[in-house]
């Protein structure tokens, strides 16, 4: 595939890219949930759904790999160092009730990917406890033994969880895209910095493009 990207065309194989979706969870898109409680507008990520729902879907008819992240703690929280959990004074930290369960927390209601994007059988969920997918979740070594060398992120937030996870991939060895309308941030200020720190520099972290321009490629293997 040759993708029309920024700040040049993105070239991969289907056989060696993975789709990572990043923390597309109740607990941040939903109302009701630890995002909204927080203050934050979720109605800013939710309206990337349906670009997401069209990716994820082209990219499953195409035969692509397709992994999902949530950000999800253990019960014990043995996994949240407190420089994690006890920074700033919100009124909900991780571990706490929240409107959804316990906030961020493995196996509560509102640590689990909305229903539009719910992962199928034999698609890869990984549980991150940090902001970047590949701390201490051996992600690497499972995309490494699948011939991966390529990755397409959409997900959110996109200054946070979605950028951490670029650059950390971006360290490994990976060339990384990201889908401009699949990703979203509360401030729309961060997206707008983050979209031009990631390609800055002859795509010092990576490329970003709409999903459209994946669409057709993916479209055309039909």
């Amino acid at each position: 595939m040759r993708i029309d990207a920024l700040p040049f065309p993105f070239a991969c194989e289907l056989s060696k890219t993975a789709l990572v979706v990043i923390d597309m969870q109740r607990d941040f898109i939903e109302p009701g949930g630890f995002g909204e409680s927080l203050g934050n507008d979720v109605s800013r990520l939710s309206a990337i759904v349906p670009a997401c729902q069209r990716v994820l879907s082209a990219w499953r008819n195409a035969g692509g790999l397709a992994l999902h992240t949530r950000e999800a703690h253990r019960p014990d929280l043995s996994d949240c160092p407190p420089a994690k959990r006890d920074r700033g004074s919100p009124a909900l930290r991780i571990g706490d009730p929240g409107p959804m369960g316990r906030i961020l927390v493995a196996g509560e209601p509102g640590c689990e990917i909305i229903e539009p994007l719910r992962p199928l059988a034999g698609e890869w969920v990984i549980d991150k406890p940090g902001k970047g997918m590949f701390h201490a979740t051996g992600i690497h070594e499972r995309l490494g033994a699948q011939g991966i060398s390529h990755l397409v992120f959409m997900g959110v937030t996109t200054e946070v969880c979605v950028q951490t996870s670029m650059r950390e991939a971006n360290d490994r060895g990976y060339d990384c895209l990201l889908l401009e309308d699949c990703t979203e941030s509360y401030f729309p200020e961060y997206k707008s910095a983050t979209l031009s720190m990631i390609r800055a520099q002859g795509a010092i972290v990576g490329w970003t493009s709409l999903s459209e321009a994946l669409l057709r490629n993916l479209i055309g293997m039909r």
